[in-house]
């Protein structure tokens, strides 16, 4: 099993495997790809000849093959050995990212977005079941925290480097870009992750009863309400610095950088502290996002606020990722099926907070009614915090049994 890594653990605890940092690449590589989409929009309308409106489903067929392909893959995948279902699904997903580059019509597009959909969606499961295994309960947060840095990065590095070479160069040469990641952290993963034991593969019963317990539901709904409060604001935040708070249109991508590092400072910092004190963390976590979508959507038209209100949005909204999964798998167990559906259900988070924002906009409730609904969002989280009374989901301990599913 690897140790070494180049990030030692200053408070004397073993360093974490470098295999830790190599599925952090995975998942950089694979938010990248899904967020992409979003930034080369205009080029793949022209170059498809379909509508904005065509290639925004191209996102929603991403995300929604994450909700409903990735966990009927990790069920298919519970009694494979970790690292040849990681490899087989960077496999499936570098597939799914050559039929994107080499794609000549719309058709082909969509069948790119679903393939990589369900193989990222079961790889992330997958991905946070080997971290916990190769850690320990006691640091699944700090483990969790690095991988899902990942998926910071790509929203602070991916997203941008792809628009970038969509402008200049045109939309393909991101995709190939991509893949070739892919490629990389295959040989990575083929070279640095344990081969492992085979996974016990709980019979049906037993899986049910890990999947049915109250307390892993109510971390399910913490999180959707979570991501859905962020994204309800998140997704409308352009306009509204430019309408609202005045910023210039030149300000804006800085303000989103400012945002991104921010989310990866967060991310750094939950994933030190969610381990020994989840509980806290989420509470004042969640605490933080609804004051501060109070502060936006009261005072958005004062600068300083805004820019204070996007700060304090990236420390407190994404990087409570950590705590959110150390909940859960103290809560089920760390095995795929429960990460992916976890996955499956901040996918329907997001997506409804988007959807509901933009609802209160067609409704023609002005730009601050997003943020409006994200406090709404963020109050019911911090209030189905307290839904679990048993404890058993905030122990820096799971039960032995929890432990592989």
């Amino acid at each position: 099993m690897p140790t070494t890594t180049a990030h030692p653990e200053p408070n004397g605890a073993p360093p974490l495997p470098a295999a830790i940092y190599l599925l952090g690449l995975c998942i950089f590589a694979m938010a990248t790809s899904e967020f992409m989409v979003a930034g080369m929009m205009p080029s793949l309308a022209v170059a498809f000849r379909a509508s904005l409106a065509d290639v925004g489903n191209l996102v929603s067929a991403f995300a929604a093959s994450v909700v409903v392909g990735g966990p009927l893959l990790t069920w298919r995948l519970r009694a494979v050995r970790r690292k040849p279902a990681l490899l087989g699904l960077l496999a499936v997903f570098l597939a799914g990212q050559l039929i994107g580059a080499t794609a000549d019509g719309y058709p082909q597009m969509l069948a790119s977005r679903i393939v990589c959909g369900v193989a990222q969606s079961a790889f992330f499961g997958v991905a946070l079941a080997l971290a916990g295994e190769l850690v320990g309960m006691a640091r699944i947060a700090r483990a969790a925290g690095l991988v899902l840095n990942g998926l910071m990065l790509a929203s602070v590095a991916g997203l941008p480097m792809a628009t970038l070479l969509d402008q200049y160069w045109g939309w393909r040469p991101a995709f190939w870009l991509v893949a070739a990641l892919v490629g990389l952290a295959m040989l990575g993963i083929a070279a640095r992750v344990p081969a492992g034991d085979k996974p016990a593969g709980q019979l049906a019963g037993e899986e049910w009863r890990a999947l049915a317990r109250p307390a892993l539901w109510a971390a399910y709904l913490s999180s959707g309400l979570i991501i859905g409060a962020v994204f309800a604001a998140f997704t409308y935040l352009a306009p509204l610095l430019l309408r609202v708070s005045g910023f210039s249109p030149a300000m804006v991508p800085l303000l989103f950088g400012v945002y991104g590092a921010a989310t990866v400072l967060g991310n750094l910092v939950t994933g030190r502290l969610a381990d020994r004190h989840t509980r806290r963390v989420l509470q004042g976590g969640v605490l933080t996002l609804f004051l501060v979508m109070l502060a936006l959507a009261l005072g958005a038209q004062w600068q300083a606020l805004a820019v204070a209100g996007v700060c304090l949005l990236g420390l407190a909204g994404l990087p409570m990722n950590p705590a959110m999964v150390a909940r859960v798998v103290r809560a089920g167990g760390a095995g795929p099926m429960v990460n992916s559906l976890h996955m499956a259900v901040v996918n329907l988070g997001l997506m409804f907070g988007a959807w509901a924002g933009g609802l209160c906009l067609d409704a023609g409730w002005g730009l601050r009614a997003p943020l409006w609904l994200g406090a709404a969002l963020a109050l019911l989280a911090w209030l189905s915090l307290g839904l679990d009374r048993s404890g058993d989901s905030w122990r820096a301990k799971a039960r032995p049994a929890d432990v592989s599913v």
